[in-house]
């Protein structure tokens, strides 16, 4: 487990971009955070680090939504999802065993269907230490954090 201290949205969007450009086919990351936390500004930052040059929003209402990179980029938010079932509905298993790198946005509401390989994000404000400060930790798939 790795924490980092970032203290406003560009150096949350370089430790994001960071950990993407390091990132290879097939890898999962899974965000978990509270509302407004960052998580978009994280996938962002980490979009940025996979080289699309599009602008990524949240794809709150469309589930997921796709991206040319280095790699493809699939980006999540299943807050809306109400069980495990409806994920796999949108293709989820595909999108996870596919060519590109999937970022998922509210995973710990479906934890037991996230793959057991997947790299886990905890975001969190740090609010004592100002408003755009953040706590982010990072589980690698070997560590018994990282499966909750």
């Amino acid at each position: 487990m790795k924490q980092l201290i970032t203290y406003n949205e560009a150096e949350t969007h370089a430790l994001a971009a960071e950990l993407a450009e390091q990132a290879v086919r097939g890898q999962v990351f899974c965000l978990q955070g509270d509302l407004g936390v960052g998580k978009t500004a994280f996938a962002k930052g980490f979009a940025k680090g996979l080289g699309v040059t599009e602008d990524v929003v949240s794809p709150t209402f469309t589930i997921v939504r796709e991206y040319e990179g280095r790699l493809p980029f699939y980006h999540f938010d299943i807050y809306r999802l109400p069980d495990g079932d409806s994920l796999f509905d949108i293709g989820f298993d595909e999108y996870i065993e596919g060519r590109g790198v999937c970022l998922i946005e509210w995973a710990d509401q479906l934890r037991e269907e996230m793959p057991e390989d997947a790299v886990w994000i905890t975001i969190e404000k740090m609010l004592e230490e100002g408003t755009d400060c953040r706590r982010i930790t990072i589980s690698a798939p070997d560590e018994t954090e990282a499966r909750g």
